[in-house]
């Protein structure tokens, strides 16, 4: 049981919880509290009479945000930034300013003018005490002045490095692609030449857009490599200047031997490309896809002569090997088929069948009123537009394919029949639905592993799905205005995805297989509560914290974050 013991030491009384239990037939105190001195403890009560309520409470962001900060301490983030800024430490220093910019972009993603007030309502501004002064837009960009782009490189090679070998990430295969995002940069501006308008892949052609390449793992989405470019150049030139790059970046990480395959999607393909890649002391190695044109002798080959694929990974997905002259050189190609990328193929050309089938009765209908006088008003049509019109309803992949068209000009005005026949759709079946053709001049590779390497794609465009997600690590909207905010605030969204990546990699360890948002939410549910209480010299505080699901628990025990809490 428990009881209130009074302790005399050194002439002064003390209060104490003592818990006691009977050993060998005695009582024994077993546990106790120190409460603390008699008078202190009698006044600690007569104040609390009557106010068992506080004041008022605080609640502040904790299990996300103290999770990436602990993540950053044990990368030694900061001290890695300054020691690259080389600005002498006074106030607020570039590495906590960069980290605090990048743990906004992952959890609550706003301009840097509201920086600050963000910051207040987190567990950041108890472990970064600084004065919310020091947090305006202007300060930030005022220490940006020693992060420039050459700082940026440094870090990069350092950082990747230590990631690489710190956290065994795959490097021998990895993938790269590229994308860009729109911003609201005023047409006039001459400072941002990195925005420009170009093929906008969020269809905002009337918008200035930035260009961002990447390269991640096979294995996992941690942006091993990117770099800003401007918007209006096509994938494909960014492909071969950023070849040059790359190789640099890899010998300074991993040594002039290193033995890397590429991969990248069909954007890329072109002879001045692979020769880049290839034509070289240490080559790259390439996995890529073909176009339809490329193999057309391939589409032949009955499903009778494709082998299924061993592992579960790949259902029930086939291919077919073969070697072919590809690009100036002999490749390995693999032809695939997937029934499941059938299924979800011909469900669209379904769809898309149909609604050409009813566009077409529409025209033949315009067209039985203009011969039958109906119709007398507007230009007449003739064979020449009418034929216009067909093309433009079939302008869809395969359509042409599936339809038969017949055109008669027997009478006043032109007008055509039209079939679909079934035969049509099955062959389309048999010899292009369903299939994809990679290249690689990996010859020793097995069929698993060029289409296993190629499918880890998947990993970069999740990558750049979350970037464009509005709520979690978004890219946009920029609020900056020239070429060196720019690369500054895309510095700060790759950071910031790279920590959230290898937060998710360390639990997925300890058998927590959570997305990026569903992380960063079942974290967000944990907060830190400050409780204050008005006493005669000002404002008293308590703790305590809020209570998320069963998972959430689990991971704030697994990561030790109650080491954080307030007490």
């Amino acid at each position: 049981m428990s009881s209130l013991v009074s302790k005399e030491i050194k002439g002064h009384s003390y209060y104490y919880i003592v818990d006691s239990k009977r050993i060998n037939g005695k009582p024994r105190h077993v546990n106790q509290i120190y409460l603390g001195p008699v008078q202190d403890v009698i006044q600690q009560l007569k104040e609390n009479k009557g106010a068992v309520s506080p004041l008022y409470s605080q609640s502040l962001d904790f299990g996300a945000a103290v999770a990436l900060y602990d993540l950053a301490e044990r990368l030694n983030l900061v001290a890695l930034i300054n020691r690259i800024a080389g600005k002498r430490q006074q106030g607020v220093s570039v590495g906590h300013y960069l980290l605090l910019a990048a743990l906004n972009r992952a959890l609550a993603p706003t301009s840097k003018s509201k920086l600050a007030d963000w910051y207040e309502q987190t567990m950041l501004s108890r472990l970064i005490p600084c004065a919310k002064q020091q947090l305006s837009s202007q300060r930030f960009w005022d220490h940006m002045h020693y992060w420039t782009q050459e700082k940026m490189d440094q870090f990069e090679a350092s950082f990747t490095r230590q990631l690489v070998e710190q956290y065994q990430l795959t490097t021998r295969c990895v993938v790269y692609d590229a994308t860009n995002f729109f911003t609201f940069i005023d047409t006039t501006n001459q400072q941002a030449s990195v925005a420009q308008r170009g093929h906008c892949k969020q269809k905002r052609t009337d918008l200035r857009i930035i260009g961002l390449s990447l390269l991640v793992s096979s294995d996992e989405e941690i942006p091993l490599f990117y770099e800003v470019y401007e918007g209006n150049k096509p994938d494909s030139k960014q492909f071969a200047d950023v070849v040059d790059t790359l190789r640099k970046r890899y010998a300074q990480i991993f040594g002039q031997e290193a033995d890397i395959t590429l991969v990248f999607d069909r954007g890329n393909n072109a002879q001045s490309n692979l020769d880049l890649l290839m034509q070289q002391e240490k080559p790259f190695h390439c996995i890529g896809g073909l176009k339809l044109t490329q193999c057309k002798q391939l589409l032949s080959i009955p499903k009778s002569q494709y082998r299924k694929l061993n592992g579960s990974e790949f259902g029930e997905t086939s291919v077919f090997r073969t070697q072919m002259h590809v690009y100036g050189r002999n490749m390995t190609i693999v032809a695939t088929h997937n029934p499941e990328l059938l299924r979800g193929q011909l469900q669209g050309i379904l769809i898309g069948r149909e609604k050409c089938r009813t566009a077409l009765t529409a025209l033949q209908e315009r067209l039985q009123k203009w011969e039958n006088g109906e119709n007398t008003r507007g230009k007449a049509p003739d064979l020449k537009s009418c034929q216009k019109n067909v093309a433009a309803i079939l302008k869809g992949q395969y359509m042409k394919m599936l339809f038969d068209i017949v055109w008669s000009e027997a009478g006043r005005y032109p007008s055509f029949i039209f079939r679909t026949p079934e035969k049509a759709l099955l062959d389309l079946e048999e010899s292009i639905l369903g299939k994809t053709f990679l290249f690689t001049d990996q010859h020793t590779w097995s069929d698993e592993q060029i289409v296993h390497a190629y499918r880890s794609a998947w990993h970069i465009e999740h990558v750049f799905r979350q970037m464009k997600d509005p709520v979690h690590l978004t890219v946009r909207p920029m609020w900056h205005w020239t070429n060196p905010m720019i690369r500054v605030h895309i510095f700060c969204c790759v950071l910031a995805y790279r920590l959230c990546g290898i937060l998710q990699k360390e639990l997925k360890q300890h058998g927590f297989d959570l997305s990026m948002n569903d992380l960063l939410d079942k974290l967000g549910q944990s907060k830190q509560l400050i409780h204050y209480y008005q006493r005669k010299r000002g404002l008293s505080e308590t703790y305590s914290m809020t209570i998320g699901s069963e998972e959430t628990e689990k991971i704030v025990r697994l990561l030790d974050l109650q080491r954080y809490k307030l007490s």
